[in-house]
């Protein structure tokens, strides 16, 4: 992955903590966050890839990554995609409505 500025780092960390229920193992460990973005000030994109293109708790995931960015300081908003999912774009556009 490209150079992170501090703040991504900081959110790439934070989301990289939210545990898998199937494995039992962090997303960091299973290399599942593959993007971090900061597209505006305080605005982030997080993307992930779910075990499974059927996981079942995809949209679960979703959310938790989403709480577990806004945890960081300095973080407004974030939008989290979920790619490589056989449902990907009901679960985006519900993580991510207004």
């Amino acid at each position: 992955m490209k150079n992170l500025t501090e703040i991504e780092d900081k959110v790439r960390e934070a989301v990289g903590k939210v545990v898998d229920p199937e494995t039992g193992m962090t997303f960091a460990e299973m290399q599942m966050i593959t993007n971090v973005k900061e597209e505006q000030t305080g605005i982030f994109k997080v993307e992930f890839v779910p075990s499974s293109p059927f996981c079942p708790i995809a949209f679960k995931l979703a959310m938790d990554i989403k709480k577990a960015a806004m945890t960081v300081e300095g973080v407004k908003k974030a939008n989290v995609f979920c790619r490589g999912h056989m449902m990907e774009q009901q679960i985006n556009e519900q993580t991510n409505k207004e």
